[in-house]
This record gives C-alpha cells, structure tokens and sequence, in this order.
C-alpha cells in the first residue's frame, strides 16, 4: 500500500541483500549518491566485534587467541576460513554477533526517524538466513550469475575458486532470495546498465512513500 509521506511519517525500511559477489554494495553506494540514507551491516558487524566489546570476548574466549591479528583485532580471514568448513562454529559465531547487529541497526533507525528521513537502506548480505525480514516494509535483492560472483570474490578477496565456492554455499540460494523479495536488480550487466535499473527502482521506492 502505497503512504503519503510527511515529515511526521515513520521511515520506509528497505532490506538490500543478495549473495557474496553480487554487487550489493555497489548499489548500496549509487542509491546513496541519489541522497538515501544507507546502512553497511558488515560494517556494524565490525563496529561489534571491535576490542572491548561482549562479542569479541566471546568471540576469542570461543575460537581461542589463534584468530587474532598482531594488533589484537579478529583475523577475518581466518575466521571465514573456520566458518566455511564447520556449520556449527558458523553458527556459534552468529549468536556472538548477530545481536549486536541488530541492536545497532534499531539505533541506526533511531536515528533516521530523528533525522525525517522518507527511507532507511540497510545492506544486509544475510537478510532471509537471519530471518530478519519482517523487520523491513521492502526487500531488494541484488542479482549476478553463479560464475560472475565467483569470479567477483576470487578477485575482491583474492581466495580460490573452491574457497569462493564455499562462501556461496553457506548462503542461501540467490534464486530463493529473489523468490522472497519485492524488487530485484539484475547486476550481471554494464555498470551503466545497473545505474539505469538502479533509476528505476530509485523512483518506484520513493513513489511508494
């Protein structure tokens, strides 16, 4: 149902998800050239697991101090590395940081409700796993061919194809994703041919306001 927004309207909330290598954050980034407010999970997920927080404790109290870098912060990579092969730890590290996401993206939108924003963006690579959706009015998915997005994360993380496969595995299916979703955006195109889906739904979001 569409609103008729007003400075007293409550912000629209728009889940943005797709799988690893799907270009999220590229569109994330061009919606917010086009003024919307958006917010990075990931990057709340590592304003979570900073030294000092409950997380990281828990974190290094779990996987001992073998997943920690020279500077004392998690090793990353090693952690993805752990997560990919053993489903349990995957999901013992979730309970660690998933929380905290979401106590930070209700502070997120706090703040947006304070700012009268018409739309709050938040890119959120787990969205459907976490079974967060019904916190959002709208769902977009990103959308790439399997080998695109694997050849994507072999060169953003400079991992193996066997390695990126994995990472895909651990998600849920781009095809269910999309099954789930109110929007889709096929990025397997030109950049340029994205931008012009990105109009698009850029305009149909804000009309729905």
């Amino acid at each position: 149902m569409e609103r008729s927004y007003d400075e007293n309207s409550m912000p629209v909330k728009l889940g943005i998800t797709g799988g690893v290598g799907s270009g999220k954050s590229f569109v994330c980034s061009y919606l917010k050239e086009k003024g919307l407010t958006v917010v990075s999970a990931d990057e709340l997920a590592r304003n979570a697991v900073l030294p000092g927080t409950a997380a990281y404790k828990n974190i290094v109290d779990y996987f001992g101090n073998g997943i920690l870098l020279d500077d004392n912060t998690l090793n990353r990579s090693k952690l993805r590395d752990i997560i990919t092969r053993d489903k349990n730890k995957k999901e013992v590290l979730e309970q660690f940081v998933h929380p905290e996401v979401f106590v930070q993206m209700d502070l997120e939108y706090q703040k947006s409700v304070e700012r009268h924003d018409p739309v709050i963006a938040v890119e959120l690579p787990l969205l459907f796993e976490t079974g967060i959706e019904a916190f959002f009015d709208y769902i977009l998915t990103v959308s790439v061919n399997p080998d695109v997005r694997v050849a994507r994360v072999m060169a953003r993380d400079k991992i193996t194809q066997k390695e990126a496969e994995a990472l895909m595995k651990i998600q849920m299916p781009e095809e269910e994703k999309v099954k789930k979703s109110d929007f889709v955006i096929d990025n397997n195109g030109t950049v340029n041919a994205t931008q012009i889906l990105v109009d698009r739904f850029y305009e149909e979001i804000m009309n729905k306001i």
